[in-house]
């Protein structure tokens, strides 16, 4: 394919991709199947991988292609993002329409009404179309640059569709960042389930994900915007609002459905209750709604203060608080053994649900807050779905409370409690706790670990339910003739799995450590151990210094790992694995030459011998790591065939690039 055939193709591939992007992320009405956009995708990337000179800023392989910064540069709006003035009640609202009249009297006023996003303001500036800047409200006047995490939200275009507002040399919009509901409980759950920190309400989240100084982090998280307004377009002029949310719609823009145009003030009203009654169902948190007049000279006319526009007004919802009083404070187990506490209360009728218990989510949060026993506290629902503690009334304390003291021993089966260093999260070290025995055995049969096939949820709920499983080693002693007892299993299905048991005894200490479920421990810090110890009795006998002494590992996870081995019931779970046969070394170990001690290494393309987990596993024997990402702290990148964009980075950064053959003799000192 010659440069301009390539240049072409590069073309209609990003317009296809951009087409495809607005009916998914802004109208969800796609035409195509995943695999087919995947394939569009992929063939975007190989392309400009061959020609990186033809890559453009506005491609779709560039959402994530911002370095990590160390701080955001300042960005002055062309005009400044003003507050609203406020209205609680239908009064208020009446008398902003009287204020109106009396500025332009006779004037008959129309209305636009939007729900009032609770998310991340932001301006984004186009230029002949074409995305170049995006920046946080900041004092309203000066904002910050966050141009490389909002690339990362896929409803904001990159690049407008064909129309007026893609002619004009420059204009800047206006709108709201924010997390679904949906997806920030979903959010929550893994961060909690991870032993992280959880956010508050969606607001929170949103702030947090879009001020990410890396926006890799920021294009995990699963944020969504609205935009509402045309704040600079100049040779571009529109009669009311409306008209310039339909061509900013038009544009490719994802703006509000539930903007509707009011003709009086009454309509404005009704507006504003049915939004109300419907905050619950609109999947994202709005705690308002956005009354502006509609015509744009008007607006004009009417002007702003310096804190405000006088043609605008935000119509609050009624806030959903309720105080109750703390009966107990009791501390629950989850699955992956984090200690979470959890208030009782006195129960409460709360925007129309009765709330009678809300997490305190951790110890830290418990300290920050005081929170104690017989304690009034003032509750609210964030987000109207997840009740959680706003405060304690201190002025109703009774004289006889106690400050919380956090265990350190599970209450679900009395083993030792441990904080890591740096987390928020206590966690129960026995790995046979009931609470999360379903979840650890779950997690040491799947394939990064033990690697145990048949051993699914249903197989796994049946086993401890019954009592026939209570640790790891319990399932080396499974019969085909007890398996053929449970549910949906027959004679051959029983033996299949016993005998997908017995394989796995010799995958090796790596996937062993991983299959544990230590706290901190995933794959490649097992990986990392086995390779530098070789030996379970080796690791089990080494000093928290002796552990923290291994590359990428350090202090806290060195203590992770010694406080899980001094726990009793994991060694004895260890060594009942032992007796049966698992095997407790690692496949290889040497205690020769590393070449490759402190080395990061970057796999891409596919090598034509070794498998992608082949390689990593030789990396991590012989005391290196693998990254998933290029950057300047890279020692080597092994590439192959199809290695695409990350080879065509290492080149520019300046990285070592080896083939199959050059990686092998790189390693060939330690064999």
């Amino acid at each position: 394919m010659t440069r301009a055939d390539a240049a072409q193709r590069l073309a209609e591939l990003r317009e296809r991709i951009h087409h495809h992007d607005y009916l998914y992320y802004v109208e969800a009405r796609p035409e195509v199947s995943d695999a087919e956009y995947d394939a569009l995708l992929r063939e975007l990337k190989a392309l400009e991988a061959e020609h990186p000179d033809l890559v453009t800023p506005d491609s779709p392989t560039q959402r994530v292609a911002g370095a990590p910064v160390d701080a955001f540069q300042p960005v002055e709006h062309r005009v400044a993002m003003l507050s609203l003035d406020n209205a609680t009640t239908p009064d208020d609202l009446r008398e902003f329409e009287a204020r109106l009249s009396r500025a332009q009297p006779g004037q008959r006023v129309g209305y636009v009404c939007e729900p009032k996003i609770d998310g991340l303001g932001v301006a984004l500036l186009y230029a002949r179309g074409r995305f170049v800047r995006g920046a946080t409200r900041g004092d309203g006047r000066v904002g910050e640059d966050i141009s490389a995490n909002l690339r990362t939200i896929r409803s904001v275009p990159m690049r407008l569709k064909p129309g007026p507002l893609a002619a004009v040399d420059e204009l800047e919009v206006r709108g709201e960042v924010y997390m679904p509901r949906d997806e920030f409980e979903r959010l929550n759950r893994g961060l909690e389930e991870a032993g992280e920190p959880t956010f508050a309400n969606p607001r929170n989240a949103a702030a947090g994900a879009v001020r990410q100084k890396d926006p890799t982090v920021t294009a995990r998280r699963p944020l969504d915007a609205f935009l509402y307004h045309l704040s600079w377009s100049p040779g571009l002029t529109f009669a009311s609002h409306w008209e310039a949310l339909e061509a900013l719609r038009a544009a490719g823009f994802r703006t509000n459905p539930r903007a509707v145009r009011a003709e009086s003030i009454d309509a404005v009203i009704a507006a504003c209750a049915r939004l109300e009654a419907d905050r619950d169902a609109l999947g994202y948190d709005a705690d308002g709604v956005v009354v502006k007049v509609d015509a744009l000279e008007l607006q004009r006319r009417l002007g702003s203060t310096t804190h405000h526009p006088r043609w605008a007004i935000a119509f609050k919802f009624a806030a959903r608080q309720a105080t109750t009083v703390v009966k107990a404070i009791e501390v629950n187990v989850g699955k992956t053994g984090a200690l979470t506490p959890v208030a009782k209360l006195e129960p409460v009728p709360l925007a129309g649900v009765v709330i009678s218990n809300v997490s305190l989510h951790n110890e830290d949060e418990i300290r920050r807050k005081d929170v104690r026993v017989g304690d009034t506290v003032l509750i609210e629902r964030a987000g109207d779905v997840i009740p959680y503690v706003v405060q304690v009334v201190a002025a109703k304390r009774p004289a006889d409370s106690v400050e919380f003291k956090f265990p350190d021993r599970c209450p679900a089966c009395g083993g030792v409690a441990f904080r890591p260093e740096g987390e928020v999260y206590w966690r129960c070290t026995n790995t046979a706790c009931p609470a999360q025995l379903k979840e650890r055995l779950r997690h040491f049969g799947s394939r990064r670990a033990m690697d145990i096939e048949h051993l699914g949820e249903a197989v796994v709920e049946q086993l401890v339910d019954r009592g026939r499983v209570r640790n790891f080693a319990d399932l080396y002693e499974l019969t085909a003739e007890e398996v053929a007892d449970l549910e949906r299993f027959a004679e051959k299905s029983a033996e299949n799995l016993v005998g997908a048991v017995q394989s796995s005894k010799t995958r090796g200490l790596a996937r062993l450590l991983n299959a544990l479920g230590i706290p901190m421990v995933g794959e490649r810090v097992a990986q990392q151990l086995a390779a530098r110890f070789g030996s379970m009795e080796r690791l089990q006998a080494a000093t928290a210094a002796e552990v923290a002494e291994v590359h990428g590992i350090g202090e806290r996870i060195a203590a992770s790992v010694t406080t899980f081995f001094a726990e009793a019931s994991n060694r004895e779970v260890i060594a009942r694995l032992a007796a049966v046969g698992v095997v407790m070394t690692e496949v290889g170990f040497t205690a020769g030459p590393r070449p490759f001690e402190g080395k990061t290494f970057v796999l891409t393309g596919s090598l034509p011998t070794l498998t992608r987990d082949a390689a990593t596993d030789l990396i991590v024997r012989l005391g290196g790591r693998v990254s998933s990402a290029v950057s300047k702290k890279t020692d080597y990148v092994v590439a192959g065939d199809e290695a695409g964009k990350k080879e065509v980075d290492a080149r520019r950064l300046g990285v070592p690039v080896l083939d199959e053959a050059a990686f092998l003799a790189l390693a060939r000192p330690a064999s």
